[in-house]
């Protein structure tokens, strides 16, 4: 799931404050501690061979966020694909692959323990 800044409903807007929300967005129950993520990547990153060796090849913890610059697009287990961009916020549920478009910013909120565990497997797979 992502959403356009412009589709995120405005709930106030007075002299210098617009405080938009949107509800519903995604459910972190049974999750301990978040951690929160600044990501720099570049255009042609690909995880697919970072995530292989987890549950599905994909990366199981899912992930909250707004798209600082650039373009990523995310694949699920089922092929289904979706791109977020500049000033959308996203839900990437668990089950996804991650391909960088053009280069991007993100900022992520993310189950702790369970994203941990990925940047750990990430980076063991990038020592070969």
């Amino acid at each position: 799931m992502h959403v356009i800044k412009e589709q995120v409903e405005t709930r106030m807007a007075i002299p210098g404050a617009t405080l938009r929300q949107r509800t519903d967005f995604g459910d972190v129950s049974g999750y301990g501690k978040i951690s929160a993520e600044y990501f720099t990547l570049s255009a042609g990153v690909d995880t697919t061979p970072l995530f292989q060796g987890l549950e599905g090849n994909l990366c199981q913890c899912p992930h909250w966020g707004f798209v600082l610059r650039g373009q990523i697009t995310t694949t699920d287990a089922a092929g289904r694909q979706e791109t977020v961009g500049a000033n959308d916020l996203f839900y990437w549920p668990p089950g996804h692959n991650v391909r960088v478009n053009a280069d991007a910013e993100i900022i992520m909120f993310s189950p702790q323990h369970e994203h941990s565990d990925v940047i750990n497997h990430m980076i063991a797979k990038t020592k070969g």
